[in-house]
């Protein structure tokens, strides 16, 4: 049984403008220990995706569909049902760890609080393993910095705290919503080599969230693209770079520098995504897609398996893309 199981799950928003659908029916699965990157542009629904998942949607979001963690559903399940399972089963690493560490708290307290709150420690207890999970993600003086405020730290450092925090009560599933976002590369490379790290020391499964293929690459063994809400192509990590298998996982790919290719222009994808207030009635990514028909302006073939463990959801034959 798959630790994380999702079935036909859809997120949409009640706005002034109307109903906005972030995420259209999507279905997937992550085993212990598997490392699942998700990625696509802006706006096709990583995140809102994510927040699904942890029961963290807007007020004005509503979820449909299956979210069941190790057997038990938890997509909008009470908060005694949910709050355990996010304090203890499954943490989130956010896109900016400045506005999601309390601006008024030293680091200390708001580690802390988690321990003595859902794992019973005392203060003096908490303080202490605070300070080793700090060590753990290798932020120098971990004693003395410890009772810092989060302004008193870079943005490579507070990433670091904030993933201390998620990894205090030793999750078995880590969600990290584009971990590296405004950082710089040095540092990129740091966190993706510490998550990496971790992942293997605790064991525990990864859903990395992400725009940036070259991260996908070195971390994640398995990747789902996603556009307008729904997944375009699924696969092993390695096949999916080698032969990409729908045109939008193509153009993402074809978008980004490669050192083998010196000198060779950028293909920029044409157009913009999708106005998810009126979600298209075919494939989302007909309008911008070089091999489109009229047919894909109308539906979109299910996802469907073309190879071990290698999914697409396309109208058009792979002869056709070739």
């Amino acid at each position: 049984m798959a630790m994380l199981d999702i079935r036909n799950l859809s997120v949409r928003f009640d706005t002034p403008d109307g109903t906005v659908t972030a995420v259209n029916g999507v279905s997937l699965s992550l085993d212990r220990g598997e490392t699942l990157g998700i990625v696509g542009e802006s706006g096709s629904g990583k995140s809102q995706l994510a927040f699904a998942v942890m029961g963290l949607l807007a007020k004005n979001g509503r979820a449909t569909g299956s979210v069941a963690f190790d057997g038990r559903e938890i997509l909008n399940a009470p908060p005694a049902v949910i709050n355990p399972i996010r304090a203890q089963k499954i943490a989130m690493v956010f896109q900016d760890p400045m506005t999601s560490l309390n601006p008024y708290m030293r680091v200390s307290d708001q580690m802390a609080e988690v321990l003595v709150h859902h794992k019973g420690m005392s203060k003096a207890q908490a303080l202490a393993e605070c300070v080793r999970m700090l060590d753990a993600v290798k932020i120098p003086d971990a004693a003395g910095r410890v009772r810092l405020f989060p302004h008193e730290f870079s943005g490579g450092m507070r990433q670091r705290v904030m993933i201390a925090m998620s990894l205090l009560c030793r999750p078995e599933l880590l969600i990290a919503d584009e971990p590296t976002t405004a950082l710089d590369v040095t540092v990129q490379a740091q966190i993706m080599t510490l998550l990496g790290d971790l992942r293997r020391d605790l064991g525990m499964a990864t859903i990395l969230i992400t725009h940036d293929l070259g991260v996908v690459a070195g971390f994640c063994e398995r990747v789902i693209v996603l556009y307008g809400g729904q997944i375009m192509e699924q696969s092993p990590t390695d096949p999916l770079f080698a032969t990409p298998a729908h045109p939008y996982t193509r153009g993402l790919l074809g978008a980004i520098p490669r050192v083998d290719q010196e000198g060779e222009e950028l293909s920029a994808i044409p157009g913009s995504p999708p106005n998810m207030t009126r979600p298209p009635k075919g494939c989302p990514f007909a309008p911008r897609c070089a091999h489109a028909g009229e047919d894909c302006l109308d539906h979109l073939d299910p996802l469907t398996e073309f190879a071990p463990g290698r999914f697409r959801a396309c109208n058009r034959s792979l002869e056709e893309l070739a």
